[in-house]
């Protein structure tokens, strides 16, 4: 009987699947998109984006892409109204129909 080895029990592993498990503090969202806390936060009201937590504020993967869509409109010169609007129109247009 032949010995497997150890690496052969190993299967593909879908990192992706994973990260969608992910939540990102108010600081970690600020230092992946290069935001002060103070703009994320009031960002995060203007916006309506969710979070989760009670004491900090968390963000999953969807909430992170927002911030990141708000930030790209405001470096391409939109105000912030105009920022989040875009995001919304952006993703929106992206779901299944």
């Amino acid at each position: 009987m032949a010995t497997r080895r150890a690496e052969d029990l190993l299967e593909p592993v879908d990192v992706a699947r994973h990260l969608q498990k992910l939540e990102l503090s108010l600081g970690q969202v600020c230092r992946v998109a290069g935001v002060s806390k103070m703009q994320l936060d009031y960002w995060t009201t203007r916006a309506r984006i969710p979070t989760k937590g009670r004491k900090q504020r968390l963000y999953d993967l969807d909430a992170v892409e927002t911030v990141l869509l708000i930030k790209q409109g405001k470096d391409k010169g939109l105000s912030l109204q105009a920022a989040i609007d875009a995001a919304r129109r952006f993703k929106a247009a992206r779901l299944p129909r």
